[in-house]
């Protein structure tokens, strides 16, 4: 279950020397965020680089970030110092959007207390708490970790489920519309997805309440017993909406391959505009 603390619950931990923290600020137009990180990080905070720790190389028709394997992701969370049993709390400096791929993987390869710090590295700023500078490096950790112990959605999965069920795409409307797209091949939606946002979630820097978010997943079919996955351009954000559904007390799996594998896969259907079921072009 998706938990979020505070940071003065934070804070407090640190206290305790009970905490494990994580560092993984990442945008898709700056995705290397260590040198922020060496400027000011909440104290302990360890850097966790997403393109060469939460996700592998692969094929272009892998998609952009596909999943790491258990035995990489395992001796970068020892990397980290997280050991079996540890707390570990995660932040990020942009709507949990990083953090949330973090949190995903650690939670469904067997982490039980992984939290987000709500409202990330600027709500700790705005608290008055101090930041340190400089480089982390902690005592290796003996973490175990599993394989992801729950289904993530193949192509074809994707593709049926947009058809069948219910699957969210959520990059920005125009990109979704098809209007513009800054990085995949082409540009539109899987035929049959429906747009929720990654900002819709949030308030901010924090997640809305579990009532408002209910409501939202709601008004794009998404309620108790609908299968429901969600898609973004490479597998990272849709982890935050995976994390909101969750605080919302419902259950959305995830895409992995997401818009960069579709649309480096011939013959997958396009479709652009508002109405999902507009099909214009086939990759």
């Amino acid at each position: 279950m998706a938990q979020l603390i505070t940071p003065r619950e934070l804070d407090r931990l640190l206290r305790t020397g009970s905490v494990r923290v994580l560092d993984v600020r990442y945008r898709l137009d700056h995705p290397d965020g260590s040198a922020e990180h060496l400027d000011g990080h909440v104290p302990g905070a360890v850097y966790v680089d997403m393109e060469t720790e939460l996700s592998r190389h692969g094929r272009p028709e892998d998609g952009r970030h596909p999943l790491p394997p258990t035995d990489a992701l395992q001796a970068a969370a020892r990397r980290w110092g997280i050991h079996d049993g540890d707390t570990v709390v995660i932040y990020d400096d942009d709507r949990s959007l990083g953090a949330s791929r973090a949190w995903w993987l650690l939670t469904r390869s067997g982490l039980v207390d992984v939290r987000l710090l709500d409202g990330g590295l600027r709500a700790w700023i705005a608290a008055g708490l101090p930041l340190e500078t400089g480089p982390v490096v902690p005592e290796s950790g003996d973490v175990s970790l599993a394989p992801i112990a729950e289904p993530v959605l193949s192509i074809d999965e994707a593709a049926a489920l947009a058809a069948s069920g219910v699957l969210i795409d959520v990059r920005a409307a125009e990109r979704y519309r098809g209007e513009v797209e800054p990085v995949d091949p082409i540009a539109g939606h899987i035929p049959g997805a429906a747009n929720l946002p990654t900002g819709a979630y949030m308030d901010g820097e924090r997640f809305r309440d579990a009532a408002s978010l209910r409501e939202l997943f709601r008004g794009v079919g998404i309620v108790d017993g609908v299968a429901a996955a969600a898609y973004c351009g490479s597998g990272v954000t849709a982890a935050q909406a995976v994390f909101a559904a969750e605080l919302a007390g419902l259950r959305l799996g995830i895409y992995p391959g997401s818009w960069s594998q579709w649309t480096n896969t011939p013959g997958r259907p396009i479709a652009t505009g508002a109405a999902p079921a507009e099909i214009t072009a086939t990759v």
